[in-house]
């Protein structure tokens, strides 16, 4: 509980005024959404009690299997109570098969899937057109902070800024699981994004986080194809 308290107090320092909790689902986690909707509804009476300004939201970050559109009104849980979006893990060192065809079927349930950091995939690193085909696809992306300025090397940060100059980077998340190895460095993203891209772009990203948290659509840039 003290570990959270002081991951919330972080946010807070960096900006922060709305957290969606993701905690890992399927593979080596199993986090349903009941458990995971009581947690943070215990996190949030002790964080008021505290005054910490802040407020915690529930989600789930599914690591990508076959059968996640069969369970997604039972067991899949949107981020911040949209019933909209989901957010979606993909292995490291390989692309699922049918990833295309299953990211489709979500859509036509009338969900929009987004992709946790793809900049950890080794295939959509080396064929960056693959990511592409995604977001041409309607899938969504989202990078981590620290991989954009720099703190997952500089490989990383050279492909996430490549990423985001084609518009295929929709959301900055923090990523953040504790206050020393990974913390909040979202205030550090953003200005990076405002001074080496454009306020434009860090307000687009800014703006697309609220309309998550509103459950409502948005226009995403056009994707710019690397072929």
């Amino acid at each position: 509980m003290e570990e959270a308290i002081l991951l919330a107090r972080n946010a807070v320092a960096n900006g922060v005024t709305h957290i969606i909790a993701t905690p890992h689902h399927n593979h080596k986690y199993s986090n349903n959404s009941l458990k995971i909707k009581e947690a943070v509804l215990n996190f949030n009476n002790e964080i008021s009690q505290r005054e910490i300004p802040i407020k915690i939201l529930p989600g789930q970050e599914t690591y990508f299997y076959t059968s996640i559109v069969d369970e997604l009104k039972d067991v899949i849980l949107p981020l911040a109570n949209s019933n909209k979006y989901i957010l979606i893990e993909l292995p490291s060192n390989h692309l699922p098969a049918f990833l295309t065809e299953i990211l489709l079927q979500i859509q036509l349930k009338g969900y929009k899937p987004i992709i946790a950091h793809p900049e950890r995939n080794s295939v959509l690193r080396k064929e960056k057109n693959l990511l592409f085909e995604l977001v041409n696809n309607g899938a969504l992306m989202q990078i981590n902070a620290s991989s954009l300025i720099g703190m997952n090397g500089y490989k990383l940060k050279k492909y996430t800024k490549d990423l985001v100059n084609h518009n295929l980077v929709h959301f900055i998340s923090s990523d953040a699981h504790n206050t020393t190895s990974r913390p909040f460095l979202l205030k550090e993203a953003y200005q990076y994004v405002g001074k080496k891209f454009s306020k434009q772009l860090m307000n687009y990203f800014n703006d697309n986080a609220k309309y998550v948290l509103l459950g409502k659509d948005f226009q995403p840039w056009k994707p710019i194809s690397y072929v």
